[in-house]
């Protein structure tokens, strides 16, 4: 079994819980509050910016160029294509994109990009990747689990959001990832792949945390 085959089992309890949380539900049904989405898309937006600023401390750490374009690439990706998912979830919401003002990241949100770049400042490549693996791979297997589940047809609500994230949608990541992923780990010694593991569970933990964050409209204990 591959490193991230390996991962990707004892991660499997948690994926399970992301697939029965209410806000997952609630896209496979297709009805959620407009609140619960938009409180989502301001968030997801900030922890954006910080997974780019991510692979950009990835691509100082690359030593060859193929890595050097792997993330360079998602970087563009981010800019110019996870943009559709967003204007799904709006466009049921009952907002424009454009018009979303700007909102401080919760604490799960802050808790979570803070995880990615203390790893991304102290660990190597092959941490990095292993902390930033479980964003697109939870993603993927949710749009599958609700395209195989749900059988969403063209008129359903959260259709291109589904379509987006499933397998053979647009975004492809998972693979490229696990297949590095994989090749650095078969020269890492075993405190390395120790805190691979370590990182690529609080990532899926974390995961997990951000969709309730999002559902429950999670915000500061105390106004300011």
């Amino acid at each position: 079994m591959s490193f991230t085959a390996e991962l990707r089992k004892t991660a499997d309890p948690i994926y399970k819980a992301i697939f029965s949380h209410p806000f997952v539900q609630g896209i496979g049904k297709g009805s959620l509050p407009a609140d619960s989405l938009i409180h989502y898309v301001k968030q997801d937006f900030e922890y954006l910016n910080t997974f780019m600023q991510i692979y950009g401390i990835a691509i100082s750490r690359c030593e060859n160029r193929e890595d050097m374009a792997m993330f360079a690439e998602q970087i563009g990706f981010i800019l110019h294509s996870e943009t559709h998912p967003h204007h799904n979830f709006c466009k049921v919401a009952g907002v424009r994109y454009e018009d979303l003002q700007y909102e401080p990241l919760a604490p799960t949100a802050h808790h979570y990009t803070r995880h990615m770049l203390d790893v991304a400042h102290r660990g190597s490549l092959a941490e990095i990747l292993a902390v930033l693996l479980p964003c697109p791979w939870t993603y993927q297997a949710i749009g599958d689990y609700l395209y195989e589940t749900f059988q969403p047809k063209a008129n359903h609500p959260f259709f291109d959001w589904i379509s987006f994230y499933r397998s053979n949608g647009e975004m492809g990541v998972t693979k490229q990832f696990c297949k590095r992923l994989d090749e650095l780990a078969a020269h890492a010694t075993e405190q390395e792949k120790e805190r691979m593991q370590d990182h690529f569970l609080k990532s899926c933990q974390l995961e997990y945390s951000f969709w309730e964050m999002a559902y429950v409209k999670e915000k500061w204990p105390v106004a300011y």
